[in-house]
Protein backbone atom coordinates (compact mmCIF):
# COMPACT_ATOMS: atom_id res chain seq x y z
CA UNK A 1 0.00 0.00 0.00
CA UNK A 2 1.01 3.48 -0.67
CA UNK A 3 1.42 6.44 2.18
CA UNK A 4 1.59 9.73 0.29
CA UNK A 5 3.63 11.78 2.24
CA UNK A 6 3.62 15.85 2.98
CA UNK A 7 6.85 17.60 4.11
CA UNK A 8 6.14 21.10 5.56
CA UNK A 9 8.29 23.71 5.97
CA UNK A 10 7.20 27.13 6.32
CA UNK A 11 3.18 26.09 6.02
CA UNK A 12 4.37 24.76 2.38
CA UNK A 13 4.43 21.63 1.23
CA UNK A 14 8.10 20.65 0.09
CA UNK A 15 10.30 18.21 -0.91
CA UNK A 16 14.11 18.07 -0.05
CA UNK A 17 17.04 15.92 -1.06
CA UNK A 18 18.64 13.64 1.33
CA UNK A 19 17.06 15.62 4.09
CA UNK A 20 18.99 18.76 3.17
CA UNK A 21 18.56 20.49 0.52
CA UNK A 22 14.92 21.82 -1.12
CA UNK A 23 14.23 20.02 -4.39
CA UNK A 24 10.90 21.71 -5.11
CA UNK A 25 8.32 23.86 -3.23
CA UNK A 26 4.87 22.56 -4.24
CA UNK A 27 2.80 25.45 -2.23
CA UNK A 28 -0.71 24.73 -0.03
CA UNK A 29 -0.66 21.99 1.37
CA UNK A 30 -4.36 21.47 1.85
CA UNK A 31 -5.44 20.68 -2.10
CA UNK A 32 -2.41 17.96 -1.67
CA UNK A 33 -4.24 16.27 1.15
CA UNK A 34 -7.44 16.47 -0.59
CA UNK A 35 -6.25 14.67 -3.60
CA UNK A 36 -3.58 12.10 -0.76
CA UNK A 37 -6.53 11.26 0.92
CA UNK A 38 -7.95 8.88 -1.91
CA UNK A 39 -5.31 6.49 -0.80
CA UNK A 40 -6.19 6.41 2.86
CA UNK A 41 -3.74 7.44 5.53
CA UNK A 42 -1.09 10.12 4.69
CA UNK A 43 2.05 11.31 6.22
CA UNK A 44 2.86 14.56 7.74
CA UNK A 45 5.80 15.35 8.39
CA UNK A 46 6.50 19.20 10.43
CA UNK A 47 10.35 19.72 9.10
CA UNK A 48 10.03 23.11 11.27
CA UNK A 49 9.52 21.17 13.99
CA UNK A 50 12.63 18.64 13.59
CA UNK A 51 14.70 21.86 12.87
CA UNK A 52 13.65 23.21 16.16
CA UNK A 53 12.88 26.75 13.81
CA UNK A 54 9.46 26.36 14.40
CA UNK A 55 5.88 24.44 13.80
CA UNK A 56 3.05 24.03 11.20
CA UNK A 57 0.97 22.90 14.02
CA UNK A 58 -2.17 25.18 13.02
CA UNK A 59 -2.29 23.54 9.68
CA UNK A 60 -1.92 20.43 10.58
CA UNK A 61 -4.37 20.39 12.76
CA UNK A 62 -6.65 21.54 8.89
CA UNK A 63 -5.20 18.37 7.40
CA UNK A 64 -5.61 15.92 9.95
CA UNK A 65 -9.40 17.08 9.46
CA UNK A 66 -9.04 16.83 5.97
CA UNK A 67 -7.17 13.20 5.53
CA UNK A 68 -6.26 10.48 8.36
CA UNK A 69 -2.84 11.44 9.23
CA UNK A 70 0.06 9.87 10.66
CA UNK A 71 1.87 13.02 11.91
CA UNK A 72 5.73 13.44 12.46
CA UNK A 73 8.55 15.82 13.41
CA UNK A 74 10.04 16.89 16.16
CA UNK A 75 7.61 14.90 18.54
CA UNK A 76 10.24 14.31 21.61
CA UNK A 77 8.27 13.55 24.65
CA UNK A 78 5.11 12.11 25.66
CA UNK A 79 3.36 15.09 26.08
CA UNK A 80 3.67 16.11 22.35
CA UNK A 81 2.59 12.97 21.10
CA UNK A 82 -0.41 13.28 23.23
CA UNK A 83 -1.59 16.24 21.92
CA UNK A 84 -1.10 15.23 18.65
CA UNK A 85 -3.44 11.90 19.09
CA UNK A 86 -5.99 14.34 20.53
CA UNK A 87 -5.61 16.52 17.64
CA UNK A 88 -6.94 13.90 15.70
CA UNK A 89 -3.91 11.83 14.13
CA UNK A 90 -4.07 8.41 13.52
CA UNK A 91 -0.71 7.59 14.70
CA UNK A 92 2.55 9.61 15.70
CA UNK A 93 5.88 9.23 13.93
CA UNK A 94 8.91 9.17 16.70
CA UNK A 95 12.38 9.34 15.91
CA UNK A 96 15.03 10.35 18.72
CA UNK A 97 12.25 10.24 21.46
CA UNK A 98 11.39 6.66 20.36
CA UNK A 99 12.57 5.17 23.60
CA UNK A 100 10.79 2.33 25.80
CA UNK A 101 10.69 4.76 28.38
CA UNK A 102 8.46 7.48 26.13
CA UNK A 103 6.91 4.47 24.24
CA UNK A 104 5.28 2.78 27.01
CA UNK A 105 3.27 5.50 27.80
CA UNK A 106 1.53 5.29 24.68
CA UNK A 107 -1.09 3.40 22.80
CA UNK A 108 1.08 1.15 20.94
CA UNK A 109 -0.95 0.72 18.06
CA UNK A 110 -0.85 4.12 17.38
CA UNK A 111 3.06 4.54 17.74
CA UNK A 112 5.27 4.25 14.41
CA UNK A 113 9.20 4.18 15.57
CA UNK A 114 10.97 6.15 12.79
CA UNK A 115 14.75 4.52 11.75
CA UNK A 116 16.92 6.73 9.78
CA UNK A 117 19.07 4.02 7.89
CA UNK A 118 22.48 5.05 5.74
CA UNK A 119 23.50 1.42 4.46
CA UNK A 120 21.77 -0.24 7.12
CA UNK A 121 22.82 1.53 10.12
CA UNK A 122 20.80 3.73 12.38
CA UNK A 123 21.70 7.44 12.03
CA UNK A 124 20.30 10.54 14.48
CA UNK A 125 20.70 13.93 14.83
CA UNK A 126 19.51 15.33 11.53
CA UNK A 127 21.07 12.12 9.92
CA UNK A 128 24.34 13.00 10.66
CA UNK A 129 26.04 10.78 13.22
CA UNK A 130 25.99 7.37 12.80
CA UNK A 131 25.07 5.67 16.35
CA UNK A 132 26.93 1.98 15.19
CA UNK A 133 23.58 0.15 15.86
CA UNK A 134 22.04 -1.83 13.02
CA UNK A 135 18.65 -0.88 11.87
CA UNK A 136 17.31 -4.99 12.86
CA UNK A 137 18.44 -3.97 16.50
CA UNK A 138 16.51 -1.49 17.40
CA UNK A 139 13.71 -2.97 15.67
CA UNK A 140 14.58 -5.99 18.37
CA UNK A 141 14.36 -3.45 21.55
CA UNK A 142 11.74 -1.68 20.21
CA UNK A 143 8.89 -3.87 19.15
CA UNK A 144 7.04 -4.66 21.65
CA UNK A 145 6.37 -0.62 22.18
CA UNK A 146 5.68 0.62 19.01
CA UNK A 147 2.80 -0.85 16.03
CA UNK A 148 4.76 0.17 13.12
CA UNK A 149 8.16 1.29 11.88
CA UNK A 150 8.82 3.51 9.41
CA UNK A 151 12.45 2.46 7.77
CA UNK A 152 14.27 5.41 5.72
CA UNK A 153 17.09 4.46 3.46
CA UNK A 154 18.28 8.07 4.10
CA UNK A 155 21.01 7.29 0.86
CA UNK A 156 18.44 6.72 -1.32
CA UNK A 157 16.10 9.98 0.22
CA UNK A 158 14.43 12.10 -2.75
CA UNK A 159 17.15 10.68 -5.35
CA UNK A 160 14.28 8.41 -6.98
CA UNK A 161 16.91 6.04 -7.60
CA UNK A 162 14.82 2.96 -6.28
CA UNK A 163 14.16 1.27 -3.13
CA UNK A 164 15.77 -1.62 -0.96
CA UNK A 165 15.00 -5.27 -2.12
CA UNK A 166 12.40 -7.58 -1.52
CA UNK A 167 14.75 -9.48 0.40
CA UNK A 168 16.30 -6.83 2.50
CA UNK A 169 12.31 -5.65 3.34
CA UNK A 170 11.17 -9.15 4.39
CA UNK A 171 14.04 -9.32 6.55
CA UNK A 172 12.83 -6.64 8.25
CA UNK A 173 9.42 -7.58 8.47
CA UNK A 174 10.52 -10.48 10.47
CA UNK A 175 12.24 -8.63 12.73
CA UNK A 176 9.60 -6.52 13.36
CA UNK A 177 6.68 -9.42 14.27
CA UNK A 178 3.50 -8.02 14.16
CA UNK A 179 4.44 -3.93 13.77
CA UNK A 180 4.16 -2.99 10.31
CA UNK A 181 6.78 -1.72 8.62
CA UNK A 182 6.67 1.34 5.87
CA UNK A 183 9.76 1.95 3.88
CA UNK A 184 10.78 5.52 2.53
CA UNK A 185 13.47 6.61 0.34
CA UNK A 186 13.49 6.21 -3.24
CA UNK A 187 10.33 4.71 -4.05
CA UNK A 188 9.85 5.83 -7.44
CA UNK A 189 7.27 2.82 -9.31
CA UNK A 190 3.92 1.22 -8.86
CA UNK A 191 6.18 -2.19 -9.21
CA UNK A 192 8.18 -1.22 -6.26
CA UNK A 193 5.09 -0.69 -4.26
CA UNK A 194 3.72 -4.18 -5.35
CA UNK A 195 6.77 -5.70 -4.21
CA UNK A 196 6.73 -4.03 -0.98
CA UNK A 197 3.05 -5.27 -0.47
CA UNK A 198 4.12 -8.33 -0.78
CA UNK A 199 7.03 -8.37 2.03
CA UNK A 200 4.02 -7.15 4.15
CA UNK A 201 5.18 -3.91 4.45
CA UNK A 202 4.19 0.00 3.03
CA UNK A 203 5.77 2.67 0.81
CA UNK A 204 5.60 5.83 1.71
CA UNK A 205 5.90 8.16 -1.66
CA UNK A 206 6.68 11.84 -1.58
CA UNK A 207 9.08 12.75 -4.91
CA UNK A 208 7.89 10.49 -7.30
CA UNK A 209 4.09 12.13 -7.35
CA UNK A 210 5.15 15.33 -6.62
CA UNK A 211 7.25 15.36 -9.92
CA UNK A 212 4.47 13.10 -11.55
CA UNK A 213 6.92 10.23 -11.82
CA UNK A 214 4.35 8.14 -10.29
CA UNK A 215 0.45 7.92 -11.09
CA UNK A 216 -1.42 8.17 -7.50
CA UNK A 217 -4.10 5.68 -9.58
CA UNK A 218 -1.72 3.29 -10.56
CA UNK A 219 0.33 3.59 -7.13
CA UNK A 220 -3.14 2.60 -5.60
CA UNK A 221 -3.51 0.01 -8.37
CA UNK A 222 -0.20 -1.52 -7.50
CA UNK A 223 -1.33 -4.22 -5.27
CA UNK A 224 -3.68 -5.65 -6.77
CA UNK A 225 -4.84 -8.94 -8.83
CA UNK A 226 -7.24 -10.28 -10.34
CA UNK A 227 -8.39 -13.75 -11.27
CA UNK A 228 -10.33 -12.90 -13.88
CA UNK A 229 -9.77 -13.84 -17.43
CA UNK A 230 -10.41 -9.62 -18.43
CA UNK A 231 -8.65 -8.95 -15.31
CA UNK A 232 -10.79 -6.36 -14.18
CA UNK A 233 -11.26 -5.71 -10.04
CA UNK A 234 -14.85 -5.54 -8.57
CA UNK A 235 -15.81 -2.81 -7.00
CA UNK A 236 -17.88 -2.34 -4.14
CA UNK A 237 -19.67 1.28 -3.96
CA UNK A 238 -20.37 2.71 -1.10
CA UNK A 239 -21.84 5.95 0.17
CA UNK A 240 -20.55 8.41 3.06
CA UNK A 241 -22.10 5.96 5.66
CA UNK A 242 -20.75 3.03 4.08
CA UNK A 243 -24.04 1.89 2.26
CA UNK A 244 -23.49 -0.63 -0.30
CA UNK A 245 -24.94 1.02 -3.40
CA UNK A 246 -23.90 -1.10 -5.66
CA UNK A 247 -21.03 -3.27 -7.49
CA UNK A 248 -18.94 -2.12 -10.53
CA UNK A 249 -15.61 -3.44 -11.63
CA UNK A 250 -12.68 -1.56 -12.38
CA UNK A 251 -9.44 -1.44 -14.82
CA UNK A 252 -6.05 0.40 -14.20
CA UNK A 253 -7.55 2.83 -16.75
CA UNK A 254 -10.85 3.62 -15.04
CA UNK A 255 -8.98 3.65 -11.61
CA UNK A 256 -6.25 6.25 -13.14
CA UNK A 257 -8.81 8.68 -14.52
CA UNK A 258 -11.20 7.90 -11.23
CA UNK A 259 -8.30 8.92 -9.08
CA UNK A 260 -7.36 11.69 -11.30
CA UNK A 261 -10.73 13.68 -11.59
CA UNK A 262 -11.98 12.32 -8.24
CA UNK A 263 -15.16 10.94 -9.60
CA UNK A 264 -16.94 7.46 -9.65
CA UNK A 265 -15.45 6.53 -12.60
CA UNK A 266 -15.83 2.53 -13.43
CA UNK A 267 -14.70 -0.13 -16.42
CA UNK A 268 -17.98 -1.39 -17.76
CA UNK A 269 -17.94 -4.46 -19.42
CA UNK A 270 -19.52 -3.24 -22.48
CA UNK A 271 -19.63 0.01 -22.77
CA UNK A 272 -15.99 0.67 -21.65
CA UNK A 273 -14.66 3.42 -19.56
CA UNK A 274 -17.87 4.72 -17.40
CA UNK A 275 -18.30 7.85 -15.69
CA UNK A 276 -20.96 7.18 -13.86
CA UNK A 277 -24.19 10.06 -13.84
CA UNK A 278 -22.51 11.86 -16.96
CA UNK A 279 -25.85 11.56 -18.59
CA UNK A 280 -27.81 11.18 -15.57
CA UNK A 281 -26.95 13.99 -13.42
CA UNK A 282 -26.36 11.44 -10.50
CA UNK A 283 -22.68 12.14 -10.09
CA UNK A 284 -20.07 11.18 -7.53
CA UNK A 285 -17.08 12.48 -6.00
CA UNK A 286 -14.79 9.86 -4.96
CA UNK A 287 -13.61 10.16 -1.32
CA UNK A 288 -11.60 6.99 -0.96
CA UNK A 289 -10.11 3.67 -2.58
CA UNK A 290 -9.85 0.93 0.27
CA UNK A 291 -8.25 -2.17 -1.35
CA UNK A 292 -9.75 -5.72 0.37
CA UNK A 293 -7.59 -7.74 1.92
CA UNK A 294 -6.85 -10.35 -0.62
CA UNK A 295 -5.68 -7.34 -3.05
CA UNK A 296 -8.25 -8.50 -5.56
CA UNK A 297 -11.25 -6.29 -4.93
CA UNK A 298 -11.69 -2.50 -4.46
CA UNK A 299 -14.20 -0.39 -2.12
CA UNK A 300 -15.03 3.46 -3.25
CA UNK A 301 -16.49 5.37 -1.33
CA UNK A 302 -18.59 8.36 -2.69
CA UNK A 303 -20.57 10.87 -1.78
CA UNK A 304 -23.45 10.38 -4.37
CA UNK A 305 -25.73 13.33 -5.94
CA UNK A 306 -28.88 12.67 -7.66
CA UNK A 307 -31.51 10.25 -7.13
CA UNK A 308 -29.17 7.74 -6.32
CA UNK A 309 -26.95 4.64 -7.62
CA UNK A 310 -29.39 2.81 -9.23
CA UNK A 311 -30.35 3.63 -13.11
CA UNK A 312 -33.92 2.91 -11.72
CA UNK A 313 -33.75 6.23 -9.78
CA UNK A 314 -33.43 4.14 -6.10
CA UNK A 315 -30.55 5.07 -3.90
CA UNK A 316 -29.53 1.85 -4.60
CA UNK A 317 -29.05 -1.13 -6.74
CA UNK A 318 -30.77 -3.07 -3.98
CA UNK A 319 -33.58 -0.93 -3.16
CA UNK A 320 -34.47 2.83 -1.81
CA UNK A 321 -32.30 4.04 1.33
CA UNK A 322 -33.21 3.08 4.86
CA UNK A 323 -32.64 4.16 8.19
CA UNK A 324 -30.44 6.95 8.88
CA UNK A 325 -29.54 7.59 5.04
CA UNK A 326 -33.54 7.25 3.96
CA UNK A 327 -33.87 10.28 7.14
CA UNK A 328 -31.17 12.32 5.98
CA UNK A 329 -32.47 12.36 2.42
CA UNK A 330 -35.90 12.68 3.19
CA UNK A 331 -35.45 15.84 5.58
CA UNK A 332 -32.94 17.57 3.48
CA UNK A 333 -35.44 17.24 0.69
CA UNK A 334 -38.09 18.80 2.87
CA UNK A 335 -36.02 21.67 3.69
CA UNK A 336 -36.32 22.77 0.24
CA UNK A 337 -39.93 21.77 -1.13
CA UNK A 338 -42.17 20.70 2.29
CA UNK A 339 -45.72 22.11 1.86
CA UNK A 340 -46.38 25.03 3.88
CA UNK A 341 -48.50 23.76 7.34
CA UNK A 342 -46.56 20.69 7.23
CA UNK A 343 -44.78 19.64 10.68
CA UNK A 344 -40.98 19.75 9.08
CA UNK A 345 -42.11 23.03 7.92
CA UNK A 346 -42.59 24.43 11.48
CA UNK A 347 -39.47 22.95 12.72
CA UNK A 348 -37.58 24.59 9.76
CA UNK A 349 -39.14 28.28 9.96
CA UNK A 350 -39.05 28.27 14.08
CA UNK A 351 -35.95 27.37 15.74
CA UNK A 352 -37.40 28.13 19.24
CA UNK A 353 -40.18 25.13 18.80
CA UNK A 354 -37.28 22.89 17.68
CA UNK A 355 -34.79 23.56 20.80
CA UNK A 356 -37.50 23.17 22.48
CA UNK A 357 -38.39 19.87 21.10
CA UNK A 358 -34.90 18.68 21.00
CA UNK A 359 -34.98 18.86 24.74
CA UNK A 360 -38.27 17.35 25.43
CA UNK A 361 -37.05 14.39 23.16
CA UNK A 362 -33.54 13.93 24.73
CA UNK A 363 -35.70 14.10 28.36
CA UNK A 364 -38.02 11.21 27.00
CA UNK A 365 -35.44 9.24 25.92
CA UNK A 366 -33.65 9.70 29.68
CA UNK A 367 -36.45 8.44 31.44
CA UNK A 368 -37.24 5.43 29.04
CA UNK A 369 -36.24 1.94 30.46
CA UNK A 370 -37.49 -0.55 27.96
CA UNK A 371 -35.58 -1.61 25.26
CA UNK A 372 -38.87 -0.53 22.87
CA UNK A 373 -39.15 2.92 24.47
CA UNK A 374 -35.13 3.47 23.99
CA UNK A 375 -35.84 2.27 20.69
CA UNK A 376 -38.92 4.74 20.07
CA UNK A 377 -37.90 8.26 22.07
CA UNK A 378 -34.10 7.37 20.03
CA UNK A 379 -36.04 7.62 16.83
CA UNK A 380 -37.90 10.34 17.85
CA UNK A 381 -34.11 12.17 18.77
CA UNK A 382 -32.79 11.30 15.72
CA UNK A 383 -35.65 12.82 13.85
CA UNK A 384 -35.50 15.98 15.59
CA UNK A 385 -31.60 16.29 15.49
CA UNK A 386 -31.80 15.54 11.29
CA UNK A 387 -34.15 18.29 11.29
CA UNK A 388 -30.84 20.88 13.15
CA UNK A 389 -28.70 19.68 10.64
CA UNK A 390 -30.26 19.96 7.84
CA UNK A 391 -31.03 23.32 8.77
CA UNK A 392 -27.18 24.06 9.07
CA UNK A 393 -26.57 21.89 6.28
CA UNK A 394 -24.36 19.48 8.35
CA UNK A 395 -24.88 15.79 7.39
CA UNK A 396 -24.59 12.42 9.03
CA UNK A 397 -21.17 11.80 7.57
CA UNK A 398 -20.14 15.18 9.18
CA UNK A 399 -21.40 13.75 12.42
CA UNK A 400 -19.46 10.68 12.13
CA UNK A 401 -16.20 12.17 10.83
CA UNK A 402 -16.55 14.60 14.37
CA UNK A 403 -17.10 11.00 16.13
CA UNK A 404 -13.98 9.28 14.59
CA UNK A 405 -11.82 12.42 15.42
CA UNK A 406 -13.11 11.90 19.11
CA UNK A 407 -12.48 8.09 19.14
CA UNK A 408 -8.85 8.79 18.16
CA UNK A 409 -8.47 11.08 21.62
CA UNK A 410 -6.22 9.49 23.98
CA UNK A 411 -6.88 12.10 27.01
CA UNK A 412 -10.65 12.20 28.34
CA UNK A 413 -12.54 14.79 29.94
CA UNK A 414 -14.90 13.79 33.28
CA UNK A 415 -17.85 14.28 31.16
CA UNK A 416 -19.92 15.29 34.12
CA UNK A 417 -23.27 17.08 34.09
CA UNK A 418 -23.46 21.27 34.34
CA UNK A 419 -24.37 22.12 37.42
CA UNK A 420 -27.97 22.97 36.46
CA UNK A 421 -28.62 20.38 34.15
CA UNK A 422 -29.31 22.38 30.94
CA UNK A 423 -26.24 22.01 28.97
CA UNK A 424 -26.04 25.79 29.45
CA UNK A 425 -22.59 27.51 30.96
CA UNK A 426 -23.92 28.33 34.41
Amino acid sequence: MIVPSIDLMDGHAVQLVGGKEKKLDAGDPRPIAERFRLAGEIAVVDLDAALGRGDNRAIIEELCRIAPCRVGGGIRDVDTALRWLDAGATKVVLGTAAVPEVLRELPRERVVAALDAVHGEVVDQGWTRATGRRVEDRMAELAEFCGGFLVTFVEREGRLGGTASQAEVEALAKVAGDARITIAGGVTTAEEIAMLDRAHSDAQVGMALYENLLDLGDAIAAPLTSDRADGLWPTVVVDELGTALGLCYSSAQSLRAAVAERRGIYQSRSRGLWRKGESSGAVQELLRIDLDCDRDALRFVVRQQGQGFCHLDTWTCFGPAEGLPALQRTVASRRADAPTGSYTRRLFDDPVLLGKKLVEEAGELAAADSPTDVAWEAADVLYFTAVAMARAGVSFAEVAAQLDLRARKVSRRPGDAKPDGSGAAP
